[in-house]
């Protein structure tokens, strides 16, 4: 199976209650490759950096299992930078710095050898962008899933919309199904944005858990009591990545296994949260993510 995964790949500064980082590897598609790479290898990325992304970091990414044929170097510009504050509960944020920099003239190239793509993540980007992946594919994916956030719904609903209709599955949090909708209730929200398009949506809550809807079913799975989160950020896209790396793996799309990939998704979160950046990604191992998984079970595991 063949895995593509488009989003940025970046540098972040950090502040939490635990700490903060000047400057540390971010992105969405770096989250998200980092994350897949446990279930499907290579990951095939898609992005654009510049000529601070130093060599060694690339080959760090490489030795995890990650394709960079699809990530362009602009070496006259800096990578793409974001700089946020999160308040005491970790769940509210304040963006204090956005650089696009080289992601200001960001125009996807798909290598030949990514053209054999089966399941293809799109993170967080420009729905345009989002978009011309898509259309500069041969062959449509066996599976789409796209991520977004409530920015594109301020500054580009028209395309956002065009980008919804185009893909199987939407990753959304809950505040952004409510706005995209218009809807407070989740599953009024949800019927709405099926009928947008996707046949799938999962909608993310954060330290809650996360819900996935097909048509009229639901599914609920619980979120994991940890006792330290340490940075959030990446959170979501982490999730996105072991949600589409468990499903190339498999080559299951039904609901059955779609509830699966979101326990396997929610445990690579449970993860990324406890370091700041990438770190913890960095050090797990499939033992460690095997245990973690056990105890997602535990906790909706019981009889009538």
């Amino acid at each position: 199976m063949s895995l593509v995964a488009v989003g940025t790949m970046a540098f972040d500064a950090i502040e939490t209650p635990f700490g903060e980082v000047d400057k540390i590897l971010g992105g969405a598609a770096t989250y998200i490759s980092l994350a897949a790479s446990f279930y499907i290898r290579p990951v095939k990325a898609i992005s654009i950096v510049g000529y601070d992304f130093e060599p060694h970091i690339i080959e760090s990414l490489k030795a995890r299992g990650i394709d960079m044929e699809g990530v362009q170097v602009k070496t006259q510009e800096k990578s793409f930078f974001w700089a946020g504050r999160y308040h005491n509960d970790m769940n509210t944020r304040d963006t204090l710095i956005t650089e696009l920099n080289v992601l200001a003239n960001f125009d996807p190239v798909i290598p030949s050898s990514y053209q054999d793509c089966q399941y293809l993540m799109l993170g967080n980007l420009a729905p345009q962008t989002q978009q011309q992946v898509i259309e500069r594919l041969e062959k449509r994916p066996a599976l789409i899933v796209m991520d977004t956030m409530n920015f594109w719904m301020d500054t580009a609903m028209d395309s956002l919309l065009k980008a919804i209709g185009m893909v199987d599955v939407l990753v959304i949090n809950g505040e952004e199904a409510r706005q995209l909708t218009g809807q407070y209730s989740l599953r009024k929200a949800a019927h709405q944005i099926l009928d947008m398009g996707p046949a799938f949506l999962v909608i993310k809550k954060g330290e809650h858990g996360a819900l996935l809807f097909h048509e009229q079913e639901v599914f609920s799975a619980p979120g994991l009591p940890l006792e330290e989160v340490f940075d959030p950020t990446g959170a979501g896209d982490t999730f996105a990545g072991g949600f589409i790396g468990y499903l190339a793996r498999t080559g299951d799309t039904s609901f059955e296994n779609m509830k699966r990939a979101v326990i396997h998704g929610s445990a690579m979160a449970s993860f990324c949260v406890e370091k700041f950046g990438p770190e913890r990604l960095m050090e797990i191992d499939q033992r460690m993510l095997n245990e973690r998984i056990r105890e997602f079970v535990k906790l909706a595991n019981f009889n009538l």
